[in-house]
């Protein structure tokens, strides 16, 4: 009998490449705009090198969907860390400014395509009994990653070494993650079905263009509230006069606190459904970044970051999760290649909206901005979520569960004594309603 699926067994497979390769990105993303400074880049240059990294993942992402749909989840890592190791090389070896600029975008685009297939293999391959701890664990696992890189990235500029030296960091863990999933084998018995062919991006846009329009939207809106709190936290630590040490203690802090809540988020997910996650953490994030003008001193500005990180935290996976209730299984890497368009675009936005209010206002004024969008967003997700996830709360779990326990039952019967296959002993993996216990 095939032994249970749990996340100790699929770890070394699943969170281990991601762990790796994204410490590599989080060593190298704080380098970028110095590295474009040292090639004679102004600061307007090196900004926009910067943003080059995000928008080159938000570019990769639809590519990485229909990529992953042909290869495979697994080719499509191996493709992403190869190509990773390409282009973080052209970074390590670039002269000038152009050639930084070609090879930070692509390097973003890599990143689409390696978070793309692992989120797919696991929105596949795990019972969904257990996918909320699975992916709120792959999205708290990449921000471990993202948390110590520019610790390793720190300790290899030791003594003065030039900025471009913490791209070894990122080849090295991109090398280490694509050894990983060469050599690991995927757990047995939690293997992907075979899906049917790839569809074009243009039908499924329009077979499934309303709850792009609808949920997608509050995707995005999550994705912003979410990305602005790294903005807006050392903006105002700075407005209020704070140093560059303090800010930063401040915000490790923050850091520590989200990273915390993980596990504890993917585990009430599933067994109480996507909206008492993520409401609350929108409501939690929106109300905190409101408050944050009203901080004026260390103490309150750190119990405002905590609030902030304890509302991000609550909500570690939930936007993969959501992706994962509803993508079509015909068409999974594909839609999640859409999917994550939305939340990208949201990362990017966020900030975006900020500067914005701000230029004609007030950075007060943009941060109050944002955190009004969080409220927006916590009531779009009440509205949506319902009606497209059958996991959304208790009730609809409950109505699924019933749902399929009739839709089961003329198979029961026709068995022999009108007993089902998986009383009988079937291996095969409950995938609905909550966990036991």
């Amino acid at each position: 009998m095939t032994r249970p699926v749990t996340l100790w067994r699929i770890a070394p497979a699943v969170f281990l490449p991601t762990l790796l390769f994204e410490t590599g990105q989080g060593a190298i993303t704080p380098i970028v705009a110095l590295n474009a400074r040292e090639l004679g880049g102004s600061f307007g240059v090196a900004a926009l090198v910067l943003a080059l990294l995000g928008l080159g993942q938000i570019a990769g992402d639809v590519p990485a969907g229909i990529l992953a749909a042909r290869l495979g989840d697994r080719r499509a890592m191996l493709v992403a860390s190869g190509a990773a190791v390409v282009t973080l090389t052209g970074c390590l070896l670039a002269r000038d400014v152009l050639l930084l600029i070609g090879c930070v975008t692509a390097t973003g685009m890599t990143n689409s395509v390696f978070h793309l297939a692992r989120q797919s293999y696991l929105t596949e391959a795990i019972p969904v009994r257990l996918r909320s701890r699975a992916l709120s664990t792959l999205g708290g696992t990449a921000r471990i990653g993202a948390f110590f890189g520019p610790f390793v990235g720190a300790a290899v500029l030791r003594g003065g070494a030039p900025a471009r030296d913490a791209y070894w960091v990122g080849l090295v863990a991109a090398v280490a993650a694509g050894l990983v999933v060469l050599l690991v084998r995927d757990v047995a018995g939690v293997t992907p079905e075979r899906r049917a062919a790839p569809t074009t991006t243009r039908a499924l846009l329009a077979s499934h263009r309303q709850v792009i329009t609808t949920l997608g939207m509050a995707a995005l809106m999550v994705s912003a509230v979410r990305a602005t709190r790294q903005t807006v936290l050392p903006l105002w630590a700075d407005h209020i006069g704070l140093d560059a040490s303090t800010t930063s203690l401040v915000f490790g802090i923050a850091g520590a606190v989200d990273m915390l809540l993980f596990y504890p988020s993917g585990r009430v997910m599933d067994r109480f459904g996507r909206l008492p996650v993520a409401v609350p953490s929108m409501l939690v994030l929106g109300l905190s970044e409101a408050a944050l003008p009203l901080t004026h001193g260390v103490l309150a500005l750190t119990v405002v970051a905590m609030a902030m990180g304890f509302g991000n935290g609550i909500g570690s996976g939930i936007l993969m999760t959501l992706g994962a209730d509803v993508a079509p299984p015909a068409a999974r890497s594909q839609f999640l290649g859409i999917w994550r368009l939305c939340a990208d675009s949201g990362n990017a936005g966020g900030p975006l909206l900020v500067s914005a209010v701000a230029a004609v206002g007030s950075l007060a004024a943009g941060i109050v901005t944002m955190g009004a969008v969080g409220l927006v967003a916590a009531a779009a997700l009440i509205r949506w979520v319902p009606r497209y996830s059958p996991w959304a709360h208790p009730g609809t779990m409950a109505r699924h569960a019933a749902a399929e326990a009739g839709a089961m039952a003329p198979h029961a019967a026709a068995e022999p004594g009108g007993v089902s296959a998986e009383r009988r002993g079937s291996s095969r993996p409950r995938t609905t309603g909550p966990p036991p216990g």
